[in-house]
């Protein structure tokens, strides 16, 4: 990533529109390193205006709840691009139009991330060149690890790891016969909550089982669909998480038992069943709707654009 020149100064009056996927991070057994963009997105535009003042509008999911000022996460990372490459921030205006549910393991908060970053390298458009590797280092800076940014940023499934040079993705594309299927329950869970229920050491023979299953989901949702129930087992993390979130693993139970490859979405608490045909995802959501738990069953499909950033023309400027 270059730094801009000395003096740089985004133009008052630039417009962006930023659109990005949700997510659901971890897959069953690829804990921290996994990932697969699914088709809910939000949408933000962004306006550069005169003085210094950051003001957000927000419709649709946290409208009532999220700041509107700096301290949005949107807004944050916007600015903490702007910092990295030594541009001063200009006014913001942003106005974010969100559909992707909050605090139900779907990523809401990468996509936040991430819209940000994209965001700010649409400003910096001529004045700062950032990179695809630009984009997820930044955003992993932020989130604090890439498994949920990268699906986000790049669409389909990701696999992602961090090395000496930062963070780093591989893109795969999904089997088109693999049908998905979101149960997102009333209640929130808590990203930190579930982190800090994982022990710090796991049994030798837990790491190897899920080495193994990780390895197999791989070539279940880029090959092989009908090796998917097996593909999702795990004993790294969604074992542990069960006592916050009995509803969530009582349904994943169920769904398994049924021969669906039901999973924790990212932290919980919602559930992702990853099925081999449509056909089986009807039979899942038939299972999750019969549950005495109110639960909303999506019918979603992988999002193989990620996330977009482009130039809102001054012509079409309201």
């Amino acid at each position: 990533m270059i730094a801009a020149a000395p003096g740089a100064s985004i133009p008052v009056g630039r417009r962006v529109r930023v659109q990005v996927p949700a997510t659901s991070a971890n897959l069953g057994p690829g804990f921290d390193t996994l990932g697969l963009a699914l088709n809910v997105h939000d949408e933000l535009e962004v306006e550069a205006t005169a003085g210094t003042a950051v003001r957000v509008e927000v419709e649709g999911v946290g409208a009532d709840e999220v700041p509107t000022d700096e301290t949005n996460l949107v807004a944050r990372s916007l600015l903490h691009v702007l910092e990295a490459v030594g541009v001063e921030a200009p006014g913001l205006v942003l106005r974010a139009r969100n559909s992707i549910p909050h605090g139900r393991g779907m990523g809401s908060s990468g996509a936040a991330i991430v819209s940000g970053v994209l965001a700010a390298q649409g400003l910096l458009e001529g004045l700062v060149e950032l990179a695809d590797a630009d984009v997820l280092r930044l955003a992993t800076e932020l989130e604090g690890h890439p498994d949920n940014v990268a699906p986000a940023i790049f669409g389909g499934l990701t696999i992602a790891w961090v090395d000496e040079t930062g963070p780093r993705h591989k893109q795969l594309a999904v089997h088109r016969g693999v049908s998905l299927l979101v149960a997102v329950p009333e209640a929130t869970m808590s990203t930190k909550l579930a982190r800090s229920l994982q022990p710090e050491a796991v049994p030798h023979a837990d790491a190897v089982f899920n080495l193994s299953r990780s390895a197999l989901l791989v070539a279940a949702l880029t090959q092989s669909p009908e090796l998917l129930l097996d593909a999702t087992e795990d004993r790294l993390h969604q074992t542990y998480r069960a006592s916050a979130m009995p509803e969530t693993s009582a349904l994943v139970g169920a769904l398994r038992a049924a021969g669906h490859a039901a999973v924790v979405s990212g932290a919980g608490p919602s559930v992702l069943v990853l099925a081999g045909d449509p056909a089986a995802r009807l039979e899942a959501a038939a299972i999750v709707e019969s549950r005495d738990e109110p639960w909303r069953a999506l019918l979603l499909a992988v999002d193989i654009r990620g996330g977009t950033v482009e130039p809102i023309p001054p012509q079409a400027a309201a």
